[in-house]
This record gives structure tokens, sequence and C-alpha cells, in this order.
């Protein structure tokens, strides 16, 4: 399953990828959790997520590795109950010198027991609050 989101801001690719890299960025990308960043090193974030959901509490962490060109290759760490394998990438396109375009492509599968169609409504719904999480800290960024 795969689900993607783009979107166009009034800033330039350099302004924005120097917002991706910052690690409030990365902890507003769940804005319904508790999140912080738990470890790093050159090219890698981990950010930790809390969360309550059915009546539990849970923790997600997603490893962040920060590429040469600007991109974010993201996977979530899957021991739980849904997820085999989930990952993604944020990537930043100059459309001139003042516009970028930001899209945000995740993937992933679940486990035997969940059927892909029950997930998908709140991976998009996830990916959606991630993308207007981005614009907001890149507007906010162009806008000071």
């Amino acid at each position: 399953m795969q689900v993607s989101r783009s979107f166009e801001v009034a800033s330039s690719r350099d302004q924005a990828v120097e917002v991706l890299d910052q690690d409030e960025t990365l902890t507003a990308l769940f804005p319904d959790m508790k999140s912080e960043i738990v470890a790093r090193d050159d090219t890698r974030k981990t950010v930790v997520s809390h969360y309550r959901a059915l009546g539990r509490e849970g923790d997600a962490t997603f490893h962040f590795d920060f590429l040469m060109d600007g991109s974010i290759r993201f996977e979530k760490v899957c021991d739980g109950n849904v997820w085999r394998d989930l990952h993604g990438e944020v990537t930043v396109d100059e459309l001139a010198a003042d516009r970028a375009r930001i899209s945000i492509e995740m993937q992933g599968r679940t486990k035997g027991l969940v059927p892909e169609f029950t997930i998908k409504g709140p991976m998009q719904e996830q990916v959606a609050q991630m993308a207007q999480a981005l614009r907001e800290r890149i507007e906010a960024a162009g806008s000071v």
C-alpha cells in the first residue's frame, strides 16, 4: 500500500531543506502525539512518539535518514501488531527561486491478520497531517 501527498510553498528549496533538518520539524510531524528525539548521529535522527489508541498507550519509533540531496528517508520500527514494514521519503524540488514542491510518500505492508483496506484511511490521514505540519513550519520560517 502506498500513499503520497505533494504541496507547494513560497520558499526556496534551500530554505525548505533547512527547515526539514530542524528537530522541531520532525517532532511536529505527529501532531496528535507527544514526540521526542531520542538518538542522533551525523545523518540519522530517531524520534519516539507516544500515543493512545483503542484505550492503550504505546510508542512508535521512527528513524529519519538525511540524504545528501536534502531528502529525508524514514522508517518505522515495526514491533507492534499492525505493520510488517512502513517507510517513506520526503523530497523537495525547486520550482522557481522562491517556490518549492514538497512531496511525502509513505508505503508499507501490514501483518497478515490486518487487511490493508482497514489501515489505508488512517495512513492517508497521517500523511495529510504530516503535509500540513511541514507546510506550516516551512511557511512560518519564510515569514520571519
